[in-house]
């Protein structure tokens, strides 16, 4: 604690000059000096104050599952750490070195959305637009900050375990600019809740936040369900209370799901690696050996969504080697029953939306 304090302390006249860069890049918007391009159709951004790990990926599921079965949706993300450059329609036959990992999720869970990838979403708008001529709606994947575009809805997440009312400017925090951002969402959620929150922390955190009058703040969590086998999803196995598990993962924060997993098996081991990692060979031959020295018959490996993207790159392998690596799926609710809120909001967005 008292070394993280000194750091911040070290690093903190860095993270003011870097807190003036984006003040004058908001000013300037605010001013009108820079102005987002607004669309025909309406945008939906989803994003962040912090740096990765707010759950996005979860919660454009979410919207998907809310909007496809009524309107014609498509999403835009950067791609992140992807080995090609520029706009594309994500395939399902792609892997996670050509589009990123989480697109490629997208795609594999919803195979007739229009999934698509560029560094600039003002030019991947238009493009979308012309190639799906009956596009509805866009999903804006990690966009709070880009404000080139502007979005007719931003929703704003933030963890309940680490808000970014207790976080500081990079680098000494994960903050990506000043807290007094979050006033530009339209909603507000706090994501990676506990599986019960009381009403009391719902009031604290709520307090701590301050929503503006024009806010609506929600609180979700994660449900999980029954791993599937990463080569073959029809094949499930329901965590068993005499497990041993292995998880592998490389995403931004893993405490969420290392406590879900406890409660669920006898023991958990973890192999963490930083945020959005290209597993080597050697990190997939450490797996093999990890799992052939736990000392137990009854074991398994577990993956999350998005890492199963970057492991399947290691097919033959993990094949040859016959290691059962199944993936965890994970959907988004929200507490205090505020779902049908939620979804109706989003609706109501979309039906009042005007050029």
């Amino acid at each position: 604690m008292i070394q993280s304090t000194i750091a911040r302390l070290l690093l903190a006249p860095i993270s003011l000059l870097y807190g003036l860069g984006v003040s004058l890049r908001n000013f300037m918007y605010q001013r009108g000096l820079l102005k987002g391009v607004s669309f025909s159709i309406p945008i939906i951004s989803v994003g962040n104050l912090s740096v990765g790990g707010a759950g996005k990926t979860p919660h454009i599921e979410y919207l998907i599952r809310l909007l496809d079965p009524y309107i014609n949706v498509s999403t835009i993300s950067r791609g992140y750490s992807r080995k090609t450059k520029g706009f594309r329609f994500v395939q399902a036959t792609d892997n996670a070195e050509t589009v990123g990992d989480e697109p490629l999720q997208f795609k594999r869970k919803f195979p007739h959305i229009p999934i698509t990838v560029a560094e600039s979403r003002t030019f991947a708008i238009p493009e979308i637009i012309k190639s799906h001529p009956k596009m509805q709606t866009i999903l804006l994947d990690d966009a709070f900050q880009h404000r080139s575009i502007k979005a007719g809805m931003n929703i704003l997440l933030t963890e309940f375990s680490e808000p970014f009312t207790n976080d500081y400017l990079l680098p000494s925090g994960r903050l990506r600019e000043w807290r007094s951002g979050y006033k530009r969402a339209d909603i507000i959620i706090v994501t990676k809740c506990p599986d019960e929150i009381s009403v009391e922390e719902k009031k604290a955190l709520t307090n701590a936040i301050q929503p503006q009058a024009y806010q609506q703040i929600f609180f979700s969590y994660y449900q999980y369900f029954r791993p599937y086998y990463l080569f073959n999803p029809r094949y499930v196995a329901p965590l068993q209370e005499d497990w041993d598990v292995i998880l592998i993962c490389a995403i931004a924060r893993s405490d969420y799901l290392v406590d879900y997993l406890t409660e669920q098996v006898n023991s958990v081991y973890t192999l963490s690696y930083e945020d959005h990692r290209y597993f080597s060979k050697n990190d997939i031959a450490n797996l093999k050996r990890t799992y052939d020295n736990l000392p137990t018959k009854k074991k398994i490996i577990i993956t999350t969504e998005k890492d199963a993207m970057r492991i399947e790159l290691h097919r033959e392998f993990l094949v040859q080697h016959k290691l059962p690596i199944f993936v965890l799926p994970v959907q988004v609710a929200f507490h205090f029953n505020e779902g049908e809120q939620f979804d109706n909001q989003i609706k109501d967005f979309l039906l009042d939306f005007k050029v």
